[in-house]
């Protein structure tokens, strides 16, 4: 008999497979739904019923053959992925739970119940490939590496795994592309063939975050913001950014400040494209003093004061206040509290009379203010470096981690669906910054950066 091997059963198509492929290879399989949520639980209510999911995963064992289990996780879900989400979104940070859940729940509490039960290692349907290598001494590697299908890669999720977590992972389906899987779960008429890919927070549901989030954190009333130009012209730390890119450049040119748009094309893998070649001058780079970088990582800060002035209207000469007209902005609305927001959002914000979108592109939760700004093209939405700090490093490929004073080329991405990014990176005492060869839309602090290496992901950080 081969190895014995737990797979995470969720009830959809992905996992099933996953499942039945292992049963068809020989090994020894069980399958475990995990319940993340008590709907007795008053704090989130999904219309994804974790009860349905189960079912489903329950009939989907029966069908391949293995034994089942279901396991409550509910408690250290709570403690280790929703009560850090709370907590980020109350410094005004934007968590991501998937990223969490893999690597506390999935391949940690969950990892550690499937052994107890005999498990040598824990299976997903993760659309991702691991392979294993030798380091410089010899020992085992694992390689984390893109799925097949081009659109379903999803190795951006287990960024925060480590060798040890790895050491234990086996993902069946992450050289199979998604229609290949639908195509294999109808053929073993699986239960979940038909199902829909579940959207919202990991393992808990379909989920209103806005909704999730007043569980617990305080609405409290604010101004929104709208940010005008003539506050970057104006702006001591935008010049900064601006003259230290532009010196920085190999061809003296002029800083690129704005990413250009493009709605986010839906090929995620490496597509064998070379890194191309760095707009800076990297010996410059180097030069640098770890000050200089920080401040380059730091993004500009809204501090628009508005004065109020007294004015008659109406026939009855009726005294009334109004705000002076500033050339830096305007207050264009109110919020129901700045924590609720997320930089490059725009559904929600209910601001009216412009021509192009409005969208968040600060949230500053100790003044309890929102910042906006309209259109795609708005200085505020795009940055070109970033900072992590020293403590939020991690490397999945220690072998290759990098020393204080190194710099190296790599592909990056800072969220799920983005095309990888060319990028450097530079290793100092205050951090590891990524300076971005062309400005990024929405760099969010809480998110997290992940850096490839071809298809080949090595590490990643809390931005």
């Amino acid at each position: 008999m081969g190895k014995k091997v737990c797979i995470g059963l969720s009830g959809g198509v992905d996992s099933s497979v996953a499942a039945l492929l292992l049963k068809e290879q020989g090994y020894d399989v069980f399958a475990m739904f995990m319940q993340n949520w008590h709907d007795a639980d008053p704090t989130l209510h999904g219309d994804c019923e974790w009860e349905e999911d189960r079912f489903v995963a329950e009939m989907v064992a029966r069908k391949i053959g293995i034994p089942f289990y279901f396991v409550d996780l509910s408690k250290e879900y709570r403690q280790r992925v929703v009560d850090y989400m709370f907590d980020e979104y109350s410094k005004g940070r934007t968590p991501n739970p998937d990223v969490l859940c893999n690597r506390e729940i999935k391949f940690d509490a969950f990892l550690k119940i499937a052994e107890k039960y005999g498990a040598d290692l824990v299976a997903t349907g993760h659309y991702c490939r691991k392979e294993t290598t030798t380091d410089a001494e010899g020992n085992t590697v694992y390689r984390i590496l893109e799925g097949t299908d081009p659109n379903k890669d999803q190795t951006y999720f287990l960024c925060q795994l480590t060798q040890e977590q790895l050491a234990k992972a086996i993902f069946p389906i992450g050289d199979i592309v998604k229609p290949e899987v639908r195509r294999i779960a109808k053929e073993a008429e699986l239960p979940s063939a038909e199902k829909k890919d579940s959207q919202g927070i990991c393992f808990v549901g379909k989920v209103d975050l806005p909704t999730f989030l007043k569980q617990k954190l305080e609405s409290i009333e604010g101004d929104v913001v709208e940010v005008f130009n003539q506050y970057y012209i104006d702006n001591e730390h935008y010049h900064f950014l601006e003259n230290t890119l532009k010196e920085l450049r190999v061809d003296g040119g002029e800083a690129e400040m704005v990413a250009p748009f493009a709605p986010e094309v839906k090929l995620l893998t490496s597509d064998g494209e070379a890194l191309g070649v760095c707009p800076f001058d990297l010996k410059k780079v180097e030069g640098m003093s770890d000050e200089a970088l920080e401040r380059l990582a730091t993004p500009v800060k809204y501090d628009i004061a508005f004065e109020t002035e007294t004015y008659r209207s109406g026939k009855k000469h009726v005294k009334k206040v109004r705000y002076k007209e500033n050339p830096h902005g305007r207050i264009v609305g109110r919020h129901e509290g700045a924590h609720f927001y997320t930089i490059g959002q725009r559904k929600g914000l209910n601001i009216g009379g412009h021509k192009e979108s409005i969208f968040v592109i600060d949230t500053d939760t100790e003044r309890n203010v929102l910042f906006v700004g309209e259109g795609h093209l708005h200085k505020g939405l795009s940055r070109s470096c970033l900072r992590v700090r020293p403590d939020e490093v991690h490397w999945i490929r220690e072998d290759l981690r990098m020393m204080v004073g190194e710099m190296r080329r790599y592909r990056v991405r800072i969220r799920y669906r983005q095309p990888l990014q060319s990028a450097t990176l530079i290793c100092r005492d205050n951090g590891l910054f990524i300076l971005f060869d062309h400005p990024q839309r929405g760099i969010t602090p809480g998110q997290f950066a992940v850096w490839y290496d071809g298809d080949e992901m090595l590490g990643s950080g809390v931005i």
